[in-house]
């Protein structure tokens, strides 16, 4: 420290202060795991790595930013994620968006687009059209950009399980409106691992999605080279609960992954490692989400040194960003807008290459277009009005940062190193490694909130007495699906058939040989009117269908409140079911629908299985007469509906009608997630007993959940 007596003279004053607290309180560790002192100076950076200290923007290891001039030389791109039911619905909003200064388009798919289902599959009922736009073939894709020139506009495109019909479909539409794919520019996101630890929007197993995401970075390489064949993203970890350190790691893990197997397909390094990018996400732990970035690009041309590259572009990491959804609140839910606010600084600081930023409802629902546009807006305000774009990289030198960022590397390289003794990151995926990280850690952070050690204003602090009820987007999901059925009657009729069977043949046969390039295939199956759902199942044909074994992480919610009063009260109470019962109160805890964002549901699983209920996890992707079989067939007291996709409505009907065909309407059913209260009215008339919002506590709904049990117990013994 430049100063030692000054040091001496903080430590006295910091402690006159304090009073009766040791200083030693002020240090603490923060929800993404990372520890914290109260002061910073010269000395911790004397502790970093030269290249903390020394270098500039541009310059390897980018630390400070892949380009020369960052925002000053041009600011970020706005590339707001949107999909809204059908494609022409969806156009009108791309194109009022662009009009209002939007840069980039992104497109967010619908559930059954995702998992390579068309509208018109009997296990997609309640999802088509409900959390994004439905595409099932050529001619929605060409609907969906209808006067959007694709020679000028940048497309990103959030796919992963269905990429292969999708991007070939998005080719051909661009073929149609005159556009050649040489002149294509965007992403695609085909980053599959991460969807088998936390999405789960996966379709084939491990090994040959590997080799589809390979044909993609050597095709796109070879005929679309304006465009980025991989969006490498840790967005979906952290929403999955991880800590930004894991979220670091096992992200750039991922990217390692994906050149090796693009490498093994004999291609050069910089042939495809400079359209290679990211996708982070940026949370609430300020300082920390902007030293990611920086720690990101650091280890990733760390990681690359390794492939010998000659460019320096195939070292550099480009990211696109998004604001949280898992710290948006359905509680006061204008307070969303402040903290998507703050995320979207912290991304700027950080130094990302384009930024979405979440309307301040999709805690609740699907954004309005007031929601959306307020969003969009933070960004403008930001560029604009804040002076942020002023400077390049306006935290280096910030004895705090530059600590954070050396802390963040360092941790991230251990869980890195651990990956590769594993034998990379697709073996230590194979072995659930990171995704029973990712769990555990969630489950913590979750007890942390429960118990009020996080504080989230409005929520487990500084309550409203009375919430707001705001407008809501309500997609009427069967008229969608009826419209897209139409459609796609219409194509199978005037197509030529024998043409579309010979082409999903070929793809079947290369899938099954080993040879050749399986997008180049799909273009000519997308081009003679193959569906999305038909060139998916023509893979599916070769290698089947991946089934995720149901694993459940336990003990770490209850271990988090040791000798906590409430949490023992609970446990007490559900202990009484169990002597009445004769055994532990059960509880079927499912998912339905293409839905597979599991986090509520296996967070709820092990805190309720701490707590002392007896917790049965169905599988994912649940049809409602699959879940009330299972619910029957293991004698379950209560079930349990995870819906964060908005099929709650079409859903749970139809699971409660199945109950009670099978003579079990006595069995209580819930609902819990991202369920507006302007449907709690509709649901307890269908039967459903009780709904838990987001940010309801854990220990509360538990407690509720017995009393409904033990008060079903009495009236039946009445």
């Amino acid at each position: 420290m430049a100063n030692d007596n000054n040091f001496k003279d903080w430590q006295k004053l910091a402690q006159n202060e304090l009073r009766d607290k040791p200083l030693e309180s002020l240090n603490i560790k923060t929800d993404a795991g990372l520890s914290i002192k109260p002061v910073y100076s010269s000395e911790d950076l004397c502790n970093a790595d030269h290249e903390y200290q020394e270098e500039l923007p541009g310059i390897q290891p980018y630390t400070r930013g892949p380009r020369a001039t960052m925002y000053a030389g041009r600011p970020w791109t706005i590339r707001q994620y949107a999909g809204f039911s059908t494609a022409e619905e969806s156009n009108a909003f791309y194109r009022k968006a662009l009009a209002a200064g939007q840069k980039g388009l992104s497109i967010a798919f619908d559930l059954p687009t995702h998992r390579g289902y068309d509208s018109d599959h009997e296990r997609v009922v309640g999802d088509v059209g409900k959390a994004g736009v439905a595409i099932d073939s050529v001619e929605d894709m060409k609907i969906l950009f209808d006067g959007i020139p694709l020679d000028e506009m940048s497309v990103s495109m959030t796919m992963n399980g269905a990429v292969i019909p999708i991007l070939a479909s998005f080719i051909v539409a661009g073929e149609e409106q005159g556009v050649s794919r040489q002149q294509l520019s965007g992403t695609i996101q085909n980053d599959v691992l991460k969807e088998f630890m936390v999405r789960n929007t996966y379709i084939y197993p491990p090994e040959p999605s590997m080799r589809i995401v390979a044909d993609i970075i050597e095709y796109t390489a070879t005929e679309m080279p304006k465009f980025n064949s991989i969006s490498i993203s840790g967005y979906h970890m952290q929403e999955a609960g991880s800590t930004l350190v894991q979220e670091l790691a096992y992200t750039l893990a991922d990217g390692r992954e994906y050149v090796r197997a693009a490498l093994a397909k004999g291609m050069d390094v910089d042939a495809f490692a400079p359209r290679l990018s990211f996708f982070f996400c940026m949370g609430m732990d300020f300082f920390a989400e902007a030293a990611k970035l920086r720690a990101a690009r650091l280890l990733w041309s760390k990681m690359m040194a390794e492939f010998n590259p000659k460019k320096t572009q195939s070292s550099m990491l480009r990211t696109h960003c998004q604001t949280s959804g898992v710290s948006l609140q359905e509680q006061d839910p204008y307070n969303n807008i402040v903290r998507t606010a703050f995320e979207a600084m912290s991304a700027a600081l950080g130094g990302t290459q384009s930024l979405h930023t979440n309307s301040f409802d999709e805690a609740i629902a699907l954004p309005t277009e007031f929601s959306a546009r307020i969003a969009r807006n933070t960004q403008l305000i930001l560029q604009h009005e804040t002076g942020v774009t002023d400077v390049i990289d306006p935290l280096a030198g910030s004895y705090y940062v530059e600590s954070l960022t050396k802390q963040l590397a360092d941790e991230a390289w251990l869980l890195i190193e651990e990956v590769e003794e594993l034998g990379g990151m697709t073996k230590a995926v194979e072995a659930g490694l990171p995704k029973l990280r990712i769990e555990e850690a969630s489950a913590i952070k979750q007890a942390r909130i429960d118990r009020g050690d996080s504080v989230i204003v409005g929520v487990n602090k500084y309550q409203l007495k009375q919430q707001d009820k705001i407008d809501i987007l309500d997609i009427d999901n069967k008229a969608v699906r009826s419209a897209q059925i139409a459609r796609l009657n219409r194509i199978r009729k005037s197509r030529d058939e024998s043409a579309c069977i010979s082409a999903l043949e070929n793809l079947t046969n290369v899938c099954k040989s080993g040879r050749g390039n399986i997008l180049r295939i799909a273009v000519e199956a997308a081009r003679a009117r193959a569906s999305v759902g038909e060139i998916s199942t023509a893979l599916e044909s070769a290698w089947g269908r991946h089934v995720a074994e149901t694993k459940m992480v336990s003990g770490v919610y209850g271990n988090s409140f040791e000798n906590d009063p409430q949490f023992n009260d609970v446990h007490s109470q559900i202990s009484g079911l169990e002597n009445e019962l004769g055994r532990k109160p059960r509880i079927l805890v499912l998912k339905m629908g293409q839905d597979g964002h599991d986090r509520g549901a296996k967070v709820i699983s092990t805190a309720f299985e701490d707590l002392g209920y007896d917790v049965v996890v169905g599988p994912l992707f649940q049809t409602p007469s699959e879940a009330a079989e299972l619910a029957v067939a293991q004698k379950v007291d209560i079930v349990g509906v995870s819906s964060h996709a908005a099929g709650h409505k079409t859903l749970a009907p139809i699971l409660l009608k199945e109950l009670a065909d099978r003579d079990a309407a006595d069995k209580i059913v819930i609902c819990g997630g991202v369920i507006p209260s302007q449907d709690y009215d509709f649901l307890k008339q269908a039967g459903v007993a009780a709904i838990y919002g987001p940010g309801t506590n854990i220990l509360a709904s538990a407690s509720h959940l017995a009393n409904l049990l033990r008060e079903q117990m009495r009236g039946r013994n009445q």
